[in-house]
């Protein structure tokens, strides 16, 4: 359990995959938890489960890069579980392509919901943290920040939201306020399996491919990311912040 079981999150994204998997560990860790996704059965259903499990949880319909709908959905989680002092920005789509395939688009959407979105979501719970005097960021990144052929604009979102960490570990920090990022390598989830179908290849001979590359021989799962998270969101983790922890089964450049 967390230090203060009272304490409210928020996850972005949470309607599958990494972000439900997250939403899940900190609602067992105590925390309450505002489940948030542009699907809302997905979010309900998972806020749902929270809750029977004796839990506290809402979810909530969202698009993370539109100003108004990201104020409503903070505002709508501060009154029905109270102040949000943890925000993980894991929001997040591909539309991979090689660069001279890549329409305005394609750059647009993604960098709208990784930076702008997490950006907005940042901008909206900050308050609730200052005034508390504690609060806990992760924001999700990728090993693609390092670069990966056909993934343009996520390679560019995803290092973006690295400096975008590191700038706001700098900012909140005196308002105990710490902002870490988690750059996941492979990790089986449906965003993984519809690269696979993109490449015209059996998802699990891709993930057997891919295990072969890692050093402990094994892809990742929505868990390595949600027990990693549970630490940074922790009272204990209080004097690590700015920091990107790459997770992808041995070291990266």
């Amino acid at each position: 359990m967390t230090d203060s079981p009272a304490r409210v999150a928020i996850v972005t994204g949470a309607g599958r995959g990494i972000g439900a998997a997250v939403a899940r560990r900190l609602a067992a860790d105590g925390f309450a938890v505002g489940l948030l996704d542009l699907d809302e059965s997905a979010v309900k259903a998972g806020a749902e489960a929270i809750v029977a499990e004796g839990g506290r949880a809402v979810g909530v319909s969202l698009d993370v890069s539109d100003a108004d709908q990201v104020e409503a959905a903070v505002t709508r989680v501060a009154e029905e579980l109270g102040a949000p002092t943890v925000l993980v920005n894991n929001a997040g789509i591909t539309r991979d392509n090689l660069l001279f395939k890549m329409t305005e688009n394609d750059w647009d959407s993604v960098l709208g919901v990784h930076l702008k979105g997490s950006f907005l979501m940042t901008r909206a719970v900050q308050k609730y943290q200052t005034e508390a005097k504690w609060g806990r960021i992760v924001n999700l990144s990728s090993t693609s920040a390092l670069g990966n052929r056909g993934q343009v604009n996520y390679s560019a979102a995803k290092a973006g939201m690295q400096g975008f960490t590191k700038t706001l570990a700098i900012e909140l920090g005196k308002f105990g306020v710490t902002a870490n990022a988690i750059a996941p390598g492979f990790i089986a989830t449906d965003m993984t399996a519809a690269t696979a179908e993109r490449l015209g290849m059996d998802f699990e001979d891709f993930k057997k491919a891919a295990a072969s590359q890692i050093p402990v021989q094994r892809v990742g799962t929505p868990a390595d990311i949600a027990h990693l998270t549970s630490f940074l969101v922790s009272e204990g983790a209080g004097f690590v912040s700015g920091q990107v922890i790459y997770v992808a089964g041995g070291p990266k450049d």
